[in-house]
């Protein structure tokens, strides 16, 4: 399967359904009451993470989700049905943006979180809900609103214990091959990683995941070379294997490389706990580098292993390395970080209604600026006999007539309220 670690998608919710505009007709009850149910309420887009899955490569192709509308309200009070809710199903360690703002709004680590990331749409009211002791018979009913759309994107920074780092060619594959169940790649040239593998180190009674990522070069904290894709897969490990290849010269300057790039890029790399790994000792000429990186290591309190991935010498070594540091760092308990998405508070009961902007347009005319009369106007079917009356009601509450005239309206000029316009015609507006 193909590693892809970014992606890009569009969601969108379900709208919801209209309210029904009825009245009770039976043989006996010629004027029965309104009966006009609510619409359903539309399908959500959640992303969920499952094991199993360790690529974006679904999004390649597949970059646009849709959920399902819901059903419209009907007579006999028979409420519309909800829109069926999208799924999507991500690896672990996928972090979502805002794709408009690059705001942060989830970051899905622990498998089985679930976040909606397009809410469906309200239904709409039927004309039942609008009876009151004043107004026995409301023929108007509301529209269903619009289901939130939005472009996301997906990065994924993959989940694991131990990373294995290192340049390009420093044997990482063939040390991850030799201690774990994973069959990677290998081949002696650089830059045969193009891609994280992943193994599982079984040992008693658990299971350590390493993953050997992309080579590193000099300048990949400027995302030169594979850059950020590689370091982005580190920031989650918490112990870190430093493989120098004792067959190249500067077997120092190599090991230096890799730190320089790790105090550039941030993310407290410096910090983690970590092996640092001499490979290749089945081949000539390689113990003079031997002995200078494990001297060199020993001044500084550092560990330092001599191995052969290729012949198996000091594997068994590194191994019980690995798993006596793992055990002194276990992974912090709830490391699941999740960001709610940012909407409007709801405004309290009995509070004073939040007041309308008027803006003067260039071209003429005026436009009425209120999120939630916006909404209203949205949800009314101006076709309806009394939703006129409905409409001229919330604009009295709201005080947008005496908004307008303070703005310079005259009677004829055009208003403009989120998709609907009307001439504005001062001390008309029925109770």
């Amino acid at each position: 399967m193909k590693f892809v670690d970014l992606a890009r998608i569009m969601v969108k919710a379900g709208r919801g359904g209209n309210g029904s505009l009825s009245f009770r007709r039976e043989k006996f009850l010629p004027k029965g009451g309104p009966d006009g149910a609510d619409g359903g309420k539309g399908g959500d887009v959640v992303l969920e993470t499952v094991k199993g899955i360790v690529t974006l490569a679904d999004f390649e192709y597949n970059k646009r989700f849709q959920a399902g509308h819901a059903g419209h309200g009907a007579g006999s009070m028979q409420t519309g049905a909800d829109g069926e809710d999208v799924v999507i199903r991500l690896p672990c360690g996928t972090l979502v943006r805002d794709a408009d703002t690059d705001e942060l709004i989830a970051d899905l680590v622990e498998p089985g979180q679930r976040f909606v990331a397009a809410r469906g749409g309200r239904g709409g009211r039927g004309n039942a809900h609008f009876t009151s002791s004043v107004r026995r018979a409301p023929r108007f009913a509301e529209k269903g609103d619009e289901g939130e759309e939005r472009t996301l994107l997906l990065e994924l920074k993959l989940i694991a214990d131990v990373g294995l780092v290192g340049l390009p060619n420093a044997g990482k594959s063939s040390i991850l091959a030799a201690i774990s169940g994973a069959k990677p790649r290998i081949a002696g040239y650089p830059f045969t990683t193009l891609s994280p593998n992943l193994g599982v180190l079984a040992v008693d009674d658990q299971q350590i995941v390493i993953a050997d990522v992309p080579g590193l070069i000099e300048g990949a904290h400027d995302n030169k070379g594979l850059g950020h894709h590689f370091l982005r897969h580190i920031e989650r490990t918490r112990v870190l294997i430093h493989v120098v290849d004792l067959a190249e010269d500067g077997v120092l300057r190599n090991w230096e490389v890799v730190r320089r790039e790790f105090e550039a890029y941030g993310a407290d790399l410096l910090k983690r706990p970590c092996l640092v790994v001499g490979n290749k000792t089945d081949l000539p000429g390689t113990e003079e580098n031997a002995r200078v990186l494990t001297r060199a290591m020993a001044e500084i309190g550092q560990k330092c292993l001599l191995i052969s991935a290729k012949e198996g010498g000091g594997v068994q070594a590194l191994i019980d390395g690995i798993v006596e540091t793992v055990r002194l760092y276990p992974r912090p308990a709830g490391s699941v970080s999740l960001a709610e998405m940012r909407g409007e508070l709801p405004r309290l009961r009995g509070t004073a209604p939040l007041p309308v902007r008027i803006v003067r347009l260039t071209e003429g005319g005026f436009r009425v600026e209120h999120e939630n009369l916006e909404k209203t106007v949205r949800r009314i079917d101006f076709d309806q006999e009394d939703a006129l009356m409905k409409f001229a009601r919330v604009l009295k509450r709201l005080k947008v007539e005496e908004a307008l005239e303070k703005a310079g309206a005259a009677e004829g000029d055009k208003v403009y309220i989120g998709e609907a316009a009307f001439d504005f015609q001062p001390d008309r507006i029925g109770e």
